[in-house]
């Protein structure tokens, strides 16, 4: 995560609450969601903590990257966001969905990893799941869609893939969440998505993290969090009842409960 990011850190929107003093905790949003929807936690901490929460590039109030991106980009503007503010020792990570993917990179492997305390995971992503055949058979009309332009020179390639992307047929093999991205966020969403945590890195991870998953999870499946509570050195996992992929708005009773339980005592 050494690469130079070009993207001033005062583009970033933040929205911070809490005592000056108090022990320092980030929220981190999931893909196509920001900092307005972490709210309900922030209001939840704020007494007891300095909450940070932040948009990350191309979602909320903060300006898209001006290259695609993928997580160790992101990882690495954390990274920026932490030493900017001095967060430089025990720190709390919330993150959701694809908040809890960059925070899990982060902690496997960035030198800010042992400012970390701990971590909250709910419905993280970046374990592989186990797909249907329908996944295989949509990936391989998508590459035989691309392979005519790719012996093409660059600029007529991109062309060409940009008009591949708007045809119908495109649509119909994309998925929703790629469908409302446009511009520089589209290859950001694809290099985000495909994007796994490796063995290697969960077990750099010797940190307590709680996981959270919702047993109405569409988008993050039982197996991937077995998967991931299993593959950390220091993990535990709660099941929200009938709730969704936003499992801390779904039953927030119990999420706030399970996790003031485990930030007094660990």
């Amino acid at each position: 995560m050494q690469k130079t990011l070009n993207y001033p850190l005062e583009r970033i929107y933040a929205e911070i609450t809490g005592p000056e003093d108090a022990p320092p905790m980030v929220l981190l949003h999931g893909w196509g969601s920001s900092a307005h929807l972490m709210r309900p936690i922030a209001e939840a901490f704020q007494t007891d903590y300095r909450v940070y929460a932040l948009d990350f590039p191309g979602h909320g109030h903060s300006p898209p990257p001006p290259e695609p991106w993928g997580v160790p980009e992101f990882a690495h503007l954390l990274e920026m966001f932490l030493q900017h503010h001095h967060l430089t020792e025990n720190v709390t990570l919330i993150g959701h969905s694809n908040g809890g993917r960059i925070a899990l990179f982060l902690a496997s492997c960035s030198p800010l990893r042992e400012s970390i305390r701990r971590m909250v995971l709910i419905s993280p992503s970046g374990i592989r799941p186990t797909r249907r055949p329908s996944y295989y058979v949509k990936t391989a009309i998508a590459r035989t869609l691309k392979a005519p332009f790719q012996g093409l020179p660059t600029p007529l390639r991109e062309k060409g893939l940009h008009w591949l992307r708007g045809t119908f047929i495109w649509d119909w093999l994309a998925s929703s969440d790629y469908q409302q991205t446009e511009g520089v966020m589209r290859e950001t969403f694809v290099r985000t998505v495909n994007f796994y945590l490796t063995p290697e890195h969960l077990r750099q991870i010797n940190i307590p993290v709680l996981l959270f998953w919702g047993t109405q999870d569409k988008a993050i499946t039982y197996e991937q969090m077995k998967k991931l509570e299993e593959a950390l050195p220091d993990a535990g996992l709660v099941l929200l009842e009938n709730a969704g992929h936003y499992a801390y708005l779904d039953n927030p009773h119990q999420f706030l409960q399970a996790t003031r339980y485990f930030l007094n005592h660990s």
